[in-house]
């Protein structure tokens, strides 16, 4: 499975909810937020249906192949989706801006006071 964007990220951000927990083996998931239009994929794509912490439902979709997490989608916002950087080719210019689900982390957790941080899902 491959993808491509054609669109600059809107946003890159570090996720200490218990979902992004699970699938970043214990640590927050690095993401960034592009407009859902601008993602094509080619390849064996599936997806899980499920509803967040944040009330919101949500597509994540993984790679058919080898099971790798790459994207999820909330119902709620048609307009973008998340990408977890760790699937894409490139990630030196990635630069994540904020953390959210702070009031989830662990008491280990390094968060960093330099980015803007939200307890929970931002508005």
């Amino acid at each position: 499975m491959r993808y491509t964007i054609s669109a600059e990220p809107m946003a890159a951000r570090l996720c200490w909810c218990r979902d992004c927990q699970y699938w970043a083996t214990g640590n927050a998931a690095v993401n960034i937020i592009v407009p859902r239009a601008a993602v094509a994929v080619e390849g064996d794509l599936r997806t899980w249906d499920s509803l967040a912490d944040s009330g919101r439902h949500m597509r994540r979709s993984f790679c058919g192949t080898c099971g790798t997490q790459v994207f999820s989608e909330a119902r709620e916002n048609a307009d973008a989706m998340v990408v977890r950087v760790g699937t894409l080719d490139a990630t030196g210019d990635i630069q994540p801006q904020s953390v959210i689900w702070t009031e989830s982390a662990p008491p280990w957790a390094q968060i960093d006071p330099a980015l803007k941080a939200s307890p929970r899902q931002p508005t």
